[in-house]
């Protein structure tokens, strides 16, 4: 029911807060006063704040009031999540061995992760559905879903999710603390004990398992702390977690940044495409360990392969790239200070200018239409939209011929006196022309005349149009999806036998802890600290960072190039360090029992399948 929790306090702060008054303004309700002459006056405020403007024209930052009530309910609701989490990968699993055949575990295990995977495929399904539906649906919104202004219903999924896991809970909760046939079977197991140790002498009964208590739990930690096959596999699986980190957190991002691709496509391949295959590679390994019952050290060295192909997958990464999406980028920040060079654009002001690309015509993508130093927009009758005047997109030339600067000047309106100073050399700019493109649309041009001696040099303001440069990076995303999706099947085959070799090395009453314990360690050494680390990895990355009025925002632009070897091999780098924990294991292994329940011969099989149905019977 924790998880039931979790679902509701995520859902509350729209129920405690409302939609926000941007999302009530778009209403009919609330928002039908606005006419659309006032709509469109927004609208164009709103893009003017794209262009270049000088810094006299410098507005004062609007700081709103925030409010950190929503943000700890979502944390709080995160720390009912971990609850719940933790109970189920312990307690639930732990349930889940001890009611079946050691024989059948594996595939049940499989099984129990490939839903466990399907989970997400289905939420990023459940997420579409509910973001198509407006934030506030019993208001009559107007816009639509394709407007970038829209708001969906990120609420809805949560009590959907909380309703399901409500009624599943009440399911679960009358399950019985031991099944009948589990029972049978353990009593059977600890009478052979009893009868064993009886016909030894000399031999030391089982430690007696006594009621929970502090010591006990201490006992219990001391025990598991000096299990050194436990230990190495649980390094093993902290290296591993801390290696893979970027890519179960950062793949979108990743792959927007690499191929461009866009957030939907990223989204899709991560959510659908990636995790099938993980959920395949699961399904097949448990199934094929179920039926070929490979001995612990054969699973351990199954795991030592599985590490070095990802390692060698982490290498792949690092050459998978596309340069002309690295090279199409214009890093261009307007300086500023007393020292600072003069720029195109360093007349502009864009500090606060929102992350909007533009391809110019010289085929090259620039932040915003402020970086590229444009100082006017016109829009057409199909409300195309083409910004003018662009001081960092120039077409250059340059002419001695005395007849060819005449009749340039004159179309300038400037005469060649102007031009001249005492030292014979000068630079001018002027934007008083209008040329007419062959579309027939007509673009004012910052233009700069430079006088060398006779020489005459002159630089026409380009144009530019939203959005970046078109960049083809298929063939390359195509070999990354491949590679990721061979990782990914490859990699979950390594779940079931890194389970079984931590239920297995542990005796039966320590199981549920051993799973704690792993659990712990790796929240304390992986799952918390690995994303911070990645995280400020990625930051160091950034090229370009926004601005917010009291602080830096997010990053628009990330250096693909460096992002593709620094990320990637440091990844395969902790992965690499779990592959020789794995080595470990591998050795220590060599005695461990995985399907001990196998080693009898059919006779006996048959008389412990009798004594079962018997216990059953009196039961």
């Amino acid at each position: 029911m924790t998880y039931v929790g979790f679902c509701v306090l995520n859902a509350s702060p729209h129920f405690l807060y409302g939609p926000g008054k941007d999302a009530l303004a778009l209403t009919a309700e609330f928002g039908g006063v606005v006419n659309e002459n006032t709509t469109q006056d927004v609208l164009e405020k709103q893009h003017a704040k794209e262009l270049c403007r000088d810094r006299s024209n410098e507005t004062a930052c609007a700081l709103e009031d925030g409010n950190f009530a929503p943000q700890a309910v979502l944390f709080l609701a995160q720390v009912v999540s971990g609850i719940g989490g933790g109970l189920y990968y312990t307690l639930g699993i732990s349930y889940m061995d001890d009611n079946t055949k050691k024989s059948k575990t594996p595939a049940l295990l499989s099984l129990s992760y490939f839903f466990h995977m399907l989970g997400p495929a289905i939420g990023y399904s459940l997420a579409s559905f509910c973001l198509r539906v407006y934030i506030a649906p019993q208001l009559k919104p107007l816009i639509n879903n394709k407007d970038p202004r829209w708001l969906g219903a990120w609420w809805m999924g949560w009590l959907l999710l909380g309703s399901a896991l409500f009624i599943s809970g009440l399911i679960f909760s009358m399950l019985p603390q031991e099944l009948p046939r589990a029972k049978a079977r353990r009593l059977v197991e600890e009478r052979k004990r009893r009868e064993a140790n009886a016909s030894k002498a000399g031999a030391s009964e089982e430690p007696v398992v006594s009621k929970a208590s502090i010591r006990d739990m201490v006992v219990t930690f001391k025990r598991l702390a000096t299990n050194k096959t436990l230990i190495c596999n649980n390094i093993s699986s902290i290296f591993y977690y801390f290696g893979y980190t970027p890519y179960w957190i950062f793949t979108p991002k990743y792959i927007e940044v690499q191929y461009r691709q866009s957030a939907a496509t990223s989204s899709m391949v991560t959510g659908t495409v990636a995790l099938a295959f993980s959920a395949l590679g699961v399904l097949i390994s448990g199934f094929v360990i179920s039926r070929f019952k490979p001995s612990a050290r054969y699973m351990a060295a199954w795991n030592v392969l599985v590490g070095l192909l990802s390692v060698a997958g982490c290498i792949a990464y690092a050459f998978i790239g596309c340069p002309g999406n690295e090279q199409s980028m214009v890093v261009n920040i307007p300086a500023s200070g007393p020292n600072s060079v003069a720029t195109c654009n360093s007349a502009c002001y864009c500090d606060y200018v929102p992350f909007s690309p533009v391809c110019g015509q010289n085929n090259m993508t620039y932040i915003s239409p402020c970086h590229a130093g444009c100082r006017r927009s016109i829009t057409d009758d199909s409300g195309a939209k083409t910004f003018t005047d662009c001081g960092c997109i120039s077409t250059a030339a340059t002419t001695t011929n005395a007849k060819t600067k005449r009749s340039f000047l004159e179309s300038l309106n400037i005469t060649e006196s102007e031009l001249l100073t005492s030292s014979n050399n000068t630079m001018i700019e002027a934007t008083t022309t209008e040329m007419i493109t062959n579309d027939g649309s007509f673009l004012s041009p910052a233009t700069t005349i430079t006088k060398v001696g006779e020489q005459l040099s002159f630089s026409i303001g380009g144009y530019a149009t939203p959005g970046a440069c078109p960049v083809n990076c298929f063939k390359q995303f195509v070999l990354f999806l491949s590679v990721m999706c061979l990782l990914k099947f490859i990699g979950a085959t390594g779940r079931a036998s890194n389970f079984l070799v931590t239920v297995r090395c542990v005796s039966e009453q320590d199981k549920a802890a051993a799973m704690g314990f792993g659990m712990m360690l790796a929240c304390m050494l992986s799952f918390i600290p690995a994303p911070i680390f990645f995280g400020w990895m990625l930051d160091s990355m950034c090229l370009v960072w926004g601005k917010t009025c009291s602080n830096k925002g997010n990053c628009w632009l990330y250096d693909p190039l460096v992002m593709r070897y620094i990320l990637n091999l440091t990844a395969g780098a902790f992965i690499f360090v779990g592959t020789v924990f794995d080595g470990g294991v591998w050795f220590l292994v060599k005695d461990l029992k995985i399907f001990d329940e196998e080693k009898q011969n059919t006779e006996e099989g048959t008389k412990e399948e009798k004594d079962v149905m018997l216990f059953e019977e009196k039961d």
